[in-house]
């Protein structure tokens, strides 16, 4: 897949360029691709989630940490 990765004037990725025809083989692929439908609640619960990590970035695990309290309570 021949992409393009589109970045802001600081260098951080924006967004990402797909060449139409490509776009249209993984349309054609996967045909529900433009109709995901996220459910309103679920997108509210994630809003809230990235306000209160904003709010409390402190509060935040790093991945490695998380994944070690998760097994040390299995």
């Amino acid at each position: 897949m021949n992409v393009q990765y589109i970045s802001d004037s600081k260098g951080k990725t924006t967004g990402v360029f797909i060449p139409i025809s490509e776009w249209n083989e993984l349309k054609a692929k996967y045909r529900d691709i433009e109709q995901l439908d996220i459910p309103k609640w679920q997108q509210n619960e994630v809003r809230k989630r990235n306000q209160d990590f904003k709010n409390n970035p402190e509060q935040a695990l790093d991945f490695h940490t998380a994944i070690k309290d998760i097994e040390k309570d299995l």
